[in-house]
């Protein structure tokens, strides 16, 4: 079997060195070898330092979509353009697709899936959410007997490194931000790891074959963890809790949820320590009740690893009838259902709520009655008492489980005391079943 290799950058370089250095293996569970016949590079020497070998190489990735001897083609450019239109020029030419583009399938998902099942041909992209993790496999086809009721993940590492650095050593966002674009988890442009918009890319795949939607990135809420303190961190720790950067997605009451932001999480939950760059996702099914998919969540080999196992499903399958193939999105493309994502207003969590309020009498009073005037219902508080020479202090509340438009509503009236200095910080408190 013969694949057009997009990009030799680290995913492409290390799916270069899988093949290479399992070629035996992977031909023992293909049914056949699969070598990289044709590959699109900019940098030569990257080609001599991988040690590929009769391998056609081309400057213009259209030549490799082209080739007629390629029967699957491997995307690892990344990014919008020009992946999107490579991989529909790549379709149309009645080639199989593997990606590890979460960006593209988030966005253009739904139009090249349909592309695809038009042409019979197959687009794989485990390496697309969670790196090396199979768990686009495992809710696809390992849960098919299953409803999805909820699913909650840690899917960008980046993230996860700074806020574990910030709870371990006491250091501020920005410091961590810093190291971390020093030893390459980072960008020098944060942006989509700390804003959560890759997250939010991922947090789409899972959903959409985790319930049977359409891809719909649009409609996810997105919050990231640059607003997060050093205090927070603190005062959740002694709260008992762990904040950490999820990817939510529920179905509720003919609704779903999609919703990525910074979450407190109890510290005895498994997930809750996950650490570094690593990944975690945690699935509630019905028949087998909650699991925890766990590993690196980036890197050369890892998510090669996903990589080249799509390559082998490919391989696996070209014989089948592409109408009982299993669904890109898990579900059959006629079962597809546009359930309406719940507004962030409407859904229902606890909170953690900390505000900066005038040192004197009669503050909590107040906080108090706007919080039962509301009918939020407070489970804990931490009340410090001020430093040297300070007038204000920090008032940390966590409340039972209410609609967030309650909270909105709250925060607002808080805002509007002459007591409270400044913007009240909320952040969202998940319980995670038993896991």
């Amino acid at each position: 079997m013969k694949i057009g290799l997009l990009g030799l950058g680290t995913v492409g370089g290390g799916t270069v060195t899988v093949l290479q250095r399992n070629a035996e293996e992977i031909a023992r569970r293909a049914g056949r070898g699969i070598i990289v016949s044709h590959a699109s590079v900019r940098n030569r020497a990257r080609v001599d330092a991988l040690g590929l070998r009769d391998v056609r190489l081309s400057g213009d990735p259209a030549d490799v979509v082209d080739d007629p001897e390629v029967s699957v083609i491997v995307e690892l450019i990344g990014g919008y353009e020009p992946a999107y239109s490579l991989v529909m020029r790549a379709i149309e030419n009645g080639k199989h697709v593997v990606t590890a583009n979460k960006a593209l399938i988030a966005l253009h998902g739904n139009e090249i899936f349909t592309a695809a099942q038009r042409k019979g041909v197959m687009v794989a992209f485990e390496g697309a959410v969670a790196g090396g993790i199979p768990i686009i496999k495992s809710i696809r086809e390992g849960l098919a007997g299953n409803q999805i009721r909820w699913l909650a993940g840690i899917v960008n590492g980046t993230a996860n490194f700074i806020l574990t650095e910030m709870r371990d050593h006491g250091r501020e966002f920005a410091d961590v931000l810093a190291e971390a674009q020093r030893l390459g988890y980072a960008e020098a442009d944060p942006a989509f790891d700390v804003d959560g918009i890759d997250a939010a890319h991922k947090l789409t795949i899972l959903a959409a074959i985790a319930f049977g939607i359409p891809l719909q990135y649009d409609n996810v809420y997105v919050e990231g963890i640059s607003g997060v303190t050093r205090d927070d961190v603190v005062y959740a720790a002694e709260l008992g809790y762990v904040i950490k950067h999820l990817g939510i997605a529920r179905r509720t009451n003919g609704h779903v949820e999609l919703r990525v932001h910074p979450t407190l999480i109890p510290e005895r939950r498994l997930i809750a320590n996950v650490d570094g760059v690593m990944n975690a996702v945690l699935v509630w099914a019905d028949a087998l009740g909650p699991t925890l998919y766990y590993g690196a969540g980036a890197g050369a080999e890892p998510t090669a690893s996903a990589v080249v196992a799509d390559i082998v499903d490919v391989v696996r399958t070209l014989t089948a009838d592409p109408a009982n193939r299993v669904p890109h999105l898990a579900f059959k493309p006629d079962q597809i259902a546009n359930l309406p994502v719940l507004p962030i207003e409407e859904i229902e969590s606890a909170y953690y709520l900390r505000l900066q309020a005038a040192d004197r009498p009669g503050v909590m009073a107040q906080v108090s009655r706007i919080m039962g005037d509301l009918d939020i219902s407070i489970e804990a508080i931490l009340q410090k008492e001020p430093g040297p020479g300070e007038t204000t202090v920090p008032l940390i509340m966590l409340t039972r489980r209410v609609q967030e438009r309650h909270i909105d509503e709250a925060i607002r009236q808080f805002q509007a005391l002459d007591s409270v200095i400044g913007e009240v910080t909320r952040l969202r408190v998940e319980t995670l079943g038993n896991l």
